[in-house]
């Protein structure tokens, strides 16, 4: 990875102490390229569970329900050695690790000192694109300070994060989102990583496929049987036959393998639905084993759910049996769904109505949509984010 254009600062000494590069996102002629910073606070959950509790430092902590049907919804570092990992379920991850210290979510502390960091973020640029509590794109082409240096800004911003809130967060510098977002992930924990314009496709090239935002464990074994494991490989295949294979997702491919994506850092992105599935490696069909998936899928995006502080009347449950047939089942309430409690039952419900299933399923999911006060296109059926519970 020596040849990858990275800025690594480790620790916050090193911040003060460590020579400064001159590397950084430079404009083309007539300042036609982006410069964009994707943020992600590292191991957020359980660094502030750390933080907050001394005696958990050094130690894995695992955020999220500990009991027989729970789910992690966040893992220190120290725990991600032994292969603990969000999305994960509880029992699986006790047995990787079975000194693992679990700590129950306090959303209302994560969302506080999100909005602290939220505020400092809003003092470079207003082009801000929330993707979670802890994490953002930022478009700092035109900031506030008028700053050439997108790699500047990042490092203030992590200065600013670390002093405020004594948490680290990991930076990428680049000239679009992707980029960014594979750079943001390229020397973590506490690191920036700058893909300068020209080096996009490089830098790809190296990766595995499995970095790719979008391709699971399936889609990563599926590629690898077609003889495609790394960018340059990816890049090797051209449009036709990537659409031959992936579908509509070849042509996400096609650019991806080459660095290219056009989306801009969207400040009022409209979300609407937030959800999860989970595709199995061996069908389910009895019902006490569909009901247990159940529980833990309703564990994984409730947790979502209250990360984003997030109301909607809608939930889905999806079904896709081994003959790949999708069906789909909603209910739609009056209000808002009030709490967990109810969000579960609905689930339920919605699965019990379709017990006993006429045949295997391949994978099951769970939606909250009709988001906020508006109303939903009864035909929309609103889609789910993959879990990495493979």
């Amino acid at each position: 990875m020596n040849s990858q254009p990275a800025l690594i600062e480790s620790t916050p000494e090193a911040r003060q102490t460590a020579p400064r590069p001159a590397a950084d996102v430079e404009g083309a002629p007539g300042d036609t390229l982006r410069k964009i910073i994707h943020v992600d606070m590292d191991a957020f959950f359980a660094s502030v569970e750390q933080r907050d509790d001394p005696s958990l430092r050094g130690k894995p902590v695992a955020v999220g329900g500990g009991s027989g049907r729970g789910v992690v919804a966040a893992a220190s570092y120290e725990a991600r050695v032994f292969g603990v990992r969000s999305a994960m379920p509880s029992a699986t991850a006790r047995r990787l690790c079975p000194d693992l210290i679990f700590c129950h979510t306090r959303f209302d502390v994560y969302h506080e000192i999100s909005q602290q960091i939220r505020a400092i973020f809003a003092r470079f640029t207003d082009l801000i694109e929330p993707l979670s509590l802890d994490e953002a794109y930022l478009d700092v082409t035109r900031n506030h300070f008028g700053i050439a240096s997108a790699t500047t800004i990042a490092r203030e911003i992590r200065r600013l994060i670390h002093e405020q809130t004594q948490l680290t967060a990991s930076a990428g510098v680049s000239y679009n989102k992707f980029l960014a977002k594979l750079a943001s992930d390229q020397n973590k924990p506490d690191g920036l990583c700058v893909i300068k314009p020209g080096e996009g496709a490089s830098f790809v090239a190296a990766l595995p496929v499995r970095r790719f935002h979008g391709i699971g464990p399936r889609g990563a074994e599926k590629m690898a049987r077609l003889g495609v494991e790394t960018g340059a490989d990816l890049a090797g295949k051209d449009a036709e036959w990537l659409t031959t294979h992936f579908g509509s997702f070849g042509d996400y491919l096609f650019h991806a393998a080459r660095g290219i994506d056009h989306r801009p850092v969207r400040a009022h992105r409209e979300r609407k639905s937030i959800g999860g599935e989970r595709t199995f490696h061996n069908d389910l069909h009895a019902d006490d084993d569909l009901r247990a998936m159940l529980e833990s899928i309703i564990e994984i995006v409730w947790t979502r759910i209250a990360e984003k502080g997030a109301k909607g009347r809608t939930v889905t449950l999806k079904l896709k049996y081994n003959d790949f047939q999708l069906m789909t089942r909603a209910r739609s309430l009056s209000l808002p769904v009030s709490g967990r409690e109810q969000f579960t039952q609905v689930a339920r419900d919605l699965l019990a109505e379709q017990l006993p299933l006429p045949r295997p399923i391949r994978l099951m999911g769970l939606t909250l949509s009709a988001l906020g006060d508006g109303p939903e296109t009864p035909a929309e059926v609103p889609r789910a984010e993959q879990l990495t519970l493979l």
